[in-house]
């Protein structure tokens, strides 16, 4: 017999949970809860509990719109790409039709002009030097990065500065929303809207098949993709709108910005309806706030329960400067153009808006400058 049989087994480590802040991320969640079901908002204590699922299906799927575009420009991999088209089919279904027949709801719509391409583009470069978009920044930063906190504080002053640039942009023109509904009817959109995703998931397959690459999304991607399409539903019909990340961010800004004296009393953004009344009213009021600190809350439990929290090394000054110009390119690119991945792209084309397509593209080719540039940071291409 040979001395290997005689040895133990190995047996697999088992993921320490990190109680503390496991236990901090389920009480803070609480907490929120019970503040807006005491304000007598259930549906706004639905939206805290969605994002913390939100936080919690992101960070166990792995799920990265970054990482994804990376691979598929530098490779040709398609898989994330699918996935994401796939996250968006599912959250359609149900967006496209109620927004159009149901009053009181609404989809996330937006003008198309030079606004929407700058900001979309300046954002892409932005979440390719982070190496992480909205929702990524959300989850990465509440799963106990630190380089994702950095890049999500000049998120929140990127934003802020856009909300001062954006009526400047808008006055360059463009044209109004075009939305499938609206020429097609509830049905006819949403079908129309479904065809267009098949459309562009065959292209990009098809790119995949000419460069050699993997189309397929692992098994992983695919339930995360369903699940997050599914809390996507779930968060429209608590907020009325599609989930929205960078609003969120934009008001925490402005609102720091207030308590050291800033005024924007003169500031047309802040002048608009809704602006306005987030700004006045507590963070507890705005959809989008609601859902980041849900996420946040979410992925700090889920990285808490999988091992030792915020464990790791930080990573070299260079990685760390490339995360703060990320942050603070997709803060200006998200206010500028209308939203991130999840905002604009995702909430866009699930409500059938042809504006959701445009951000896509202007985006990808931002991610391809952004992708080229890395390695001055230290990052790699792959």
């Amino acid at each position: 017999m040979s001395t290997a049989t005689l040895e133990t087994p190995a047996v697999a480590a088992t993921p320490r949970l990190d109680w503390p802040f496991l236990i901090a991320a389920v009480l803070a969640t609480a907490v929120l809860v019970t503040l807006v079901v005491l304000d007598g908002r259930p549906a706004s204590a639905a939206l805290i509990v969605l994002g913390f699922a939100l936080g919690v299906a992101f960070l166990k799927a792995e799920f990265s719109f970054t990482a994804a575009w990376r691979r598929f420009l530098v490779c040709g991999e398609a898989g994330g790409l699918l996935a994401a088209l796939l996250l968006i089919a599912v959250a359609a279904t149900v967006i496209v039709p109620v927004a159009a027949l149901v009053p009181g709801f609404g989809g996330a719509i937006a003008p198309i002009g030079p606004s929407l391409v700058i900001g979309a583009f300046v954002f892409g470069i932005g979440m390719q030097f982070a190496n992480g978009c909205g929702s990524g920044t959300l989850y990465t930063a509440g799963g106990g990065s630190g380089r994702m906190l950095i890049a999500l504080a000049l998120f929140i002053v990127g934003s802020v500065i856009g909300s001062l640039h954006l009526p400047a942009f808008l006055a360059l023109g463009g044209i109004d929303p075009i939305l499938a509904s609206t020429y097609f009817g509830p049905w006819g959109g949403l079908a129309a809207t479904l065809a267009s995703i098949a459309l562009a998931a065959l292209m990009i397959a098809g790119v995949a098949r000419a460069r050699g690459a993997s189309f397929r999304p692992r098994p992983t991607l695919i339930v995360g993709a369903v699940a997050i399409g599914l809390i996507s539903i779930g968060v429209f019909l608590a907020g009325h709108h599609p989930w929205s990340v960078t609003f969120g961010f934009t008001v925490w800004g402005a609102k720091i910005a207030a308590l050291l004296g800033f005024d924007f009393s003169h500031a047309e953004f802040w002048q608009w309806a809704g602006p306005k009344r987030a700004l006045g009213e507590s963070i507890l009021s705005d959809t989008s706030s609601l859902t980041d600190l849900g996420m946040i809350f979410g992925a700090m439990a889920a990285a808490a329960a999988a091992k030792p929290f915020a464990r790791g090394a930080w990573p070299p000054a260079r990685s760390l400067i490339a995360a703060a110009i990320g942050g603070l390119l997709m803060g200006w690119g998200a206010r500028i153009g209308f939203g991130c991945n999840i905002g604009a792209f995702v909430g866009g084309v699930a409500s059938g808006s042809l504006h959701g397509w445009v951000w896509f593209a202007a985006a990808l080719g931002g991610c391809a400058i952004g992708v080229r540039l890395r390695p001055a940071f230290g990052l790699s291409r792959d």
